[in-house]
């Protein structure tokens, strides 16, 4: 069960981190870190953003893939 959880997010990982990463100009594992220490200090704060910019990236992803020119129809 643990495996499946596991292979499931390094596929379809969601890219916060290195979306995060390549705005600031931050390096990856840092922000990682970040996450991880500050959700056991905030008690699990930071996931709750790293869903929501999961899903806002994600739906963001989808419509710039949708919308690919005006006279696509």
């Amino acid at each position: 069960m643990l495996q499946r959880f596991i292979t499931f997010f390094e596929k379809r990982s969601f890219g916060v981190c290195t979306y995060l990463g390549e705005r600031l100009n931050i390096s990856i594992s840092k922000i990682r870190l970040f996450f991880i220490y500050s959700s056991f200090l905030a008690v699990g704060f930071p996931l709750i953003f790293y869903i929501c910019a999961a899903l806002v990236l994600d739906i963001r992803h989808f419509i710039k893939r949708k919308r690919a020119g005006v006279w696509d129809l």
